[in-house]
């Protein structure tokens, strides 16, 4: 079956197939963008822990570095990785509906190749 022969309906579900694949792969990068920075927030965290109070600590702002106090670069530290974690959990649950939902199509396509148009779409 050629493209040109492909009922209006099936080339929609190609097209959302198609889509649906796109938008996982964007989630998919978000979500090692997020992971990245949750591990970059770790690892300081973990770094500031093994130094003393009086070390001195600094920061980037831009092209500059600025001095801060230990305890407020360990809070904001934390609270970016906690809030890397939730975006995390975010994206993870937008994976999983993406990758269901290309199941789903995925099954409606193979139904329709191998035997017509499938159960679900009859009344359509």
């Amino acid at each position: 079956m050629s493209e040109a022969e492909l009922p209006p309906w099936l080339k929609e579900q190609f097209a959302r197939f198609e889509q649906l694949q796109q938008n996982l792969q964007a989630v998919l990068a978000q979500k090692q963008q997020v992971e990245a920075e949750q591990a970059e927030a770790g690892k300081a965290l973990e770094e500031l822990n093994k130094s003393a109070n009086s070390d001195m600590i600094f920061k980037f702002a831009g092209n500059l570095l600025i001095k801060v106090q230990k305890d407020a670069i360990m809070k904001e530290l934390a609270e970016k990785k906690e809030l890397a974690s939730t975006r995390s959990l975010v994206l993870a649950k937008q994976e999983a509906r993406f990758r269901a939902n290309l199941k789903e199509i995925q099954v409606k396509i193979d139904e329709s190749i191998k035997g017509g148009r499938p159960r679900a779409m009859e009344g359509e």
